[in-house]
């Protein structure tokens, strides 16, 4: 372990550096064993080069893992561990070390998708972040994000919410916190079974070009990358654009299209062909078949009995009862389609709808639209 954390702290070695001493000499004790002719025919840095042949970061590494294992639920995983997480293996240059903390294992085990956008979100994408969060976590899906403010920030608080799992990927060491006011959100996260995750060695601080290495591994960690808000040029599309360079699904949110918030969200869907978004199950449905089939609700056998006339509670009211008929849990009723089906005034439907949602029974989605709880 101590030649791979040494090899990632080497000045001069990046991840592409790194894969093709890999690739040249099969493991970081190889790198370290090769002959400095060698190491100059790759074409290494001059300064990376001087530092592999005297091993002068060795003595380094051997105080970072002690510290770091000083840390509760901390380690580090080597790209040639069997823990490694799989998915992230299968990228381009993958980070040869990851420092975790936490109860990683169980979090990258479960099916993960990234929840990502702006940081000075809309209350709707925020809404909507911690929603979407909220309904996969709780049907076991791991919610991973940037502990960003704004929406990384909504779609953490929205796994947690469901009492699911979490993960914060940093763009610091696992000792440094960014944004710090963040500092009791990545604490929760770990209280609540989640964990933090860093290619970075302990003290690095938030400096610029460390986040499009963090997006690598929010979209690497993923089956699939869901960009909630995002002004042009913004970190969540470059997210978005290397999850599909990583042969990732990408969805997207779609915006009110005078938001420059929604420029990103709104693209991706008209020029990129991200998967326009509305509920959790839209998101689900990419999934691979095997974990799809688990998620998903099973398709209604022909001739069996539709949601909308499945059985009701027996003490719903007269309009409770007929508005419950119109709602089912496949395709979103608009209040205005349902005030024209029942015809019922908007302000009665409405006081029905809220006593629907308080009972559990209905869910509202963005727009004034309602589906059935599963």
């Amino acid at each position: 372990m101590r030649d791979w954390i040494a090899l990632n702290m080497t000045p001069g070695v990046g991840p592409r550096a790194a894969a093709r001493l890999l690739e040249r000499f099969g493991s970081a004790e190889g790198v370290f064993g090769a002959l400095r002719s060698e190491l100059e025919r790759l074409r290494l840095r001059p300064e990376a080069v001087e530092s592999i042949a005297l091993r002068d970061r060795h003595e380094e590494a051997a105080r970072e893992l002690e510290r770091v294992r000083e840390m509760e639920g901390a380690d580090v995983l080597a790209l040639d561990d069997g823990a490694y997480p799989q998915l992230l293996r299968e990228i381009p240059d993958p980070p040869i070390t990851l420092y975790v903390r936490g109860r990683w294992a169980e979090c990258l085990e479960a099916p993960c998708v990234a929840v990502v956008g702006s940081r000075r979100c809309s209350t709707y994408g925020q809404n909507v972040a911690l929603m979407l969060a909220r309904d996969l976590a709780s049907r076991g899906v791991t919610i991973v994000s940037g502990l960003a403010r704004g929406i990384d920030a909504a779609a953490h608080r929205g796994a947690l919410e469901a009492m699911g799992r979490t993960v914060a990927v940093l763009g610091t060491g696992l000792d440094e916190v960014y944004p710090r006011d963040h500092s009791r959100l990545a604490a929760e996260i770990l209280e609540k079974g989640g964990a933090l995750v860093t290619q970075f060695p302990l003290g690095t601080p938030p400096v610029a070009e460390n986040f499009p290495y963090r997006n690598r591994i929010i979209s690497g960690l993923s089956l699939g990358v869901v960009v909630v808000e995002a002004a042009e040029n913004s970190g969540s599309l470059i997210t978005a654009r290397l999850a599909m360079e990583q042969n990732r699904e990408v969805y997207a949110v779609p915006g009110n299209i005078t938001s420059r918030n929604s420029f990103g969200t709104n693209f991706l869907i008209k020029g990129a062909g991200a998967k326009l978004v509305q509920a959790w199950q839209d998101i689900a449905a990419e999934f691979p078949p095997e974990i799809a089939a688990a998620l998903l609700p099973p398709e209604p056998k022909k001739g069996s009995r539709s949601d909308a006339s499945a059985p009701l509670p027996k003490d719903l009211s007269d309009g409770e009862r007929a508005v419950m008929k119109l709602i089912s849990t496949d395709e979103p009723a608009h209040i205005d389609a349902l005030a024209e089906s029942s015809g019922l005034p908007v302000h009665e439907l409405s006081g029905l709808l809220l006593g629907l949602e308080m009972r559990d029974l209905i869910r509202q989605l963005p727009g004034k639209c309602f589906v059935r709880k599963l």
